[in-house]
């Protein structure tokens, strides 16, 4: 009996262990394209990526320049379905990346994603950046989420308000948060007018035609 129980166990590690190596497969394909992990979205979503989304390779070399100690935690500003902080957290799995985003139905999908690929290093937080505290976290990354308000720009959709007014109120409030961030502080910025950025930010590289730029605050 007793070395049946044991037969059992051991069987049971052996299908425990094949179901994790299963998985890691299954998530490791979806970071193989932007296209194949897109896929995890619906489809309206996935029609959006192209312009809203960020890029998986975007999101890899952001994710190297912040993460730059164990547990940092770095948070997305306009977070949208989260694809930045899923791809951040599965190329640096020892830092914390959050996301914030005011439209409740994107964070819905960047939480039935975050549920399919099973990651535990990412949060995502439905409201406006305006009403978090910098100060609760290490670094930071933008996508420049602010641009919609302006006329004639594309829109993810028309459920909050849009105006140039709210894009300058928007841009000073996150200049002034950063602005008062500790020395080392690092941001990534993609796409950005760089309107956000404090002078006491000091650009370090830029990678895809001067599109991606990382900052630290000296």
């Amino acid at each position: 009996m007793l070395k049946k129980g044991k037969q059992a166990v051991q069987i049971n590690l052996q299908n425990k262990n094949m179901l994790l190596y299963q998985k890691e497969i299954y998530v490791g394909k979806r970071f193989d394209s932007d296209e194949a992990f897109d896929t995890i979205y619906p489809a309206n979503i996935q029609r959006l990526a192209r312009r809203h989304w960020t890029p998986l390779d975007v999101a890899r070399k952001a994710a190297n320049f912040l993460a730059v100690e164990n547990n940092a935690k770095v948070l997305d500003i306009g977070s949208g379905v989260g694809k930045f902080c899923l791809g951040a957290a599965y190329y640096r799995p020892n830092a914390l990346f959050y996301g914030v985003e005011q439209r409740r139905s994107l964070v819905v999908n960047a939480d039935n994603a975050k549920r399919v690929l099973g990651f535990e290093n990412v949060c995502f937080i439905n409201g406006n950046f305006t009403q978090v505290n910098f100060k609760d976290y290490d670094h930071f990354y933008f996508f420049n989420s602010f641009y919609e308000n302006l006329a004639g720009t594309d829109k993810i959709d028309d459920s909050i308000d849009y105006s140039g007014e709210l894009y300058n109120y928007y841009n000073r409030y996150l200049y002034k948060q950063l602005e008062q961030m500790p020395p080392g502080t690092r941001l990534a910025t993609y796409h950005s007018l760089e309107d956000e950025v404090p002078r006491g930010y000091h650009t370090v590289r830029s990678e895809i035609d001067n599109l991606l730029k990382f900052w630290v605050k000296i």
